[in-house]
Parts: C-alpha cells; sequence; structure tokens
C-alpha cells in the first residue's frame, strides 16, 4: 500500500513515539525534516534531535500548525490535560492518532472542540525494530483514505489490523502488554539454563535464538502452535518432561490470566 504523509506530529517523546519515529524513517516513508515532537522535557527533545534529527517544540500551536497528521503518545492519565492544551488548536486539517491506552474514541472525542477524524491505536514496543503488532479503530469521521494511512503508518514498523473498538481493550492486554510477558518468559528460561550449569551469555544466546526460531518457524508454517508443539515432543522425552512441570504450575492459565487481568485495567484507564 502506498500512502504519501506530508507532515507528522508527535504529541509526547517517549518510548513509544521513538519507536515509532525510528520505524517510520527506517521504512522511508516520510523525511526527518517533516517529523516533529512536542515534549516538556528539554533532554528528551534534544536527544530526539541528536539521534533522528527530527524538530521539536514545547508549543501546542506551533506542532499543530507544522502537523496534519498527529499521534498523541502520552500515557492515559494525562489525555485530559493534554487535549486541554491542544483541542483549541486542532482542526478538520487534522487527522489524529491516540496510542493512549484504554482511552476511547468517545472520550477523545469529547476533548476535542470540533468534530475530529480520530483513530485509535494500541502498538507495541517491538515497533522499535519493525516488528511490531498493532491494531487500530477509527471513529466515524475517519475516511476510508484515513483508515489507509493508519494501516500504512503502523504497519512500516511491524503488523497492523482493524478491529472494532471493543476489542481494543483486550488487543492491549494481549499484544500491547505483551512484550513484557515474553521478556519475563525469556529471563525465567535464561536463568534456567544457569541453573542447569550453562554460563550467563550461552544461556541468553541460546534463549533467545530460541525463542526468534520458534515464533518465525509459527509465521513462516502456518501451523497452529499445538501442532508444532507436538513435533518436537517425543514420547517420554525430555520436552514432555519440563512441559508436564509447566502444566503442573498451571503455567497456561497463569498467562491467560495475565491478560485477562491487563485488559480490565485498560477498561479501567479508560473510565
Amino acid at each position: 500500500m502506498t500512502v504519501s504523509l506530508t507532515n507528522l506530529g508527535f504529541v509526547g517523546g517517549g518510548q513509544m513515539a521513538e519507536a515509532m519515529i525510528r520505524g517510520i524513517l527506517a521504512a522511508g516513508m516520510i523525511t526527518k525534516e517533516k517529523i516533529m515532537v512536542a515534549d516538556p522535557n528539554i533532554d528528551r527533545c534534544e536527544f530526539l534531535q541528536a539521534h533522528y534529527g527530527v524538530n521539536c517544540t514545547q508549543h501546542a500551536e506551533s506542532l499543530c500548525r507544522a502537523s496534519e497528521v498527529i499521534v498523541v503518545a502520552v500515557k492515559p492519565q494525562q489525555a485530559e490535560r493534554v487535549f486541554h492544551q491542544y483541542s483549541s488548536f486542532i482542526t478538520a486539517k487534522h487527522l489524529v492518532f491516540s496510542i493512549m491506552a484504554g482511552v476511547p474514541l468517545k472520550v477523545l472525542a469529547g476533548y476535542c472542540a470540533e468534530s475530529v477524524r480520530l483513530i485509535r491505536v494500541m502498538p507495541n514496543t517491538p515497533a522499535l525494530v519493525l516488528a511490531g503488532a498493532s491494531a487500530f479503530s477509527p471513529n466515524q469521521h475517519a475516511t476510508m483514505a484515513d483508515r489507509s494511512i493508519a494501516s500504512a503508518l503502523f504497519s512500516a514498523v511491524g503488523t497492523c489490523v482493524e478491529v472494532p473498538e471493543h476489542l481494543l481493550d483486550a488487543v492491549t492486554g494481549l499484544s500491547g502488554s505483551g512484550p513484557g510477558y515474553v521478556f519475563t518468559f525469556i529471563e525465567a528460561m535464561i536463568d534456567g539454563g544457569v541453573l542447569a550449569g550453562l554460563p550467563r551469555p550461552i544461556a541468553e544466546q541460546l534463549v533467545l535464538q530460541t525463542v526468534y526460531g520458534s515464533a518465525k518457524l509459527a509465521l513462516q508454517t502456518g501451523e497452529p502452535p499445538a501442532v508444532l508443539k507436538g513435533k518436537v515432543t517425543s514420547p517420554g522425552g525430555t520436552t514432555i518432561t519440563g512441559l508436564q512441570v509447566l502444566e503442573a504450575g498451571a503455567f497456561r492459565g497463569m498467562v491467560m490470566g495475565a491478560i485477562a487481568a491487563a485488559t480490565k485495567r485498560s477498561g479501567e484507564l479508560g473510565a
């Protein structure tokens, strides 16, 4: 999909904004001169300017005047304060993306002074290495062209799907929070290797490649995880012995519970 971006503004220059900037620039969707970041932290602005060559400002009006597409990338608890600063400068020319977890479109629309084209997105941090997973949901004012921009913008940093808004809390609990679960699992596997006698650097190398390779195998073959698991699980072998320990500890139930709890928390943040 070929979509032309003109000027792109980020409200907030934190880790997710940086991930998107890095991915978008790497994908060649837009030049650095056409990206502006508004952040009250001077040190953060200087870092983004030095590393990515983007423009920075501390003024809401400057960012809105310079941008046609605006990505609001702040914590959900800051939504009301941030939109209080920006809403009077947002006009019909703007397409506004929100990547704030849990903040519904109707709440975002209530912050704006007029009917605004809004798209709510839930990305995740692997966007930093162009391997993110994002889902988006537009409001009733967003056009098909706006949807195309959303798909192109977030596909540039990984994979992107459109879902009904009522599913975005589940997306938040699954792929939005998911890297935290995966990194915890990776850390535990490395510690397990050390416990079994491996030097930590070797355990880390083996675990990272194992997780990467397993995900790549599932993606490229399209086979269900249960089928792939069966191919490495021999009767009476090492894998089934290890899996029995995970099952005894309710591993799958705990993962499912973590996703359910994060989904619930996403809804609470929106409230």
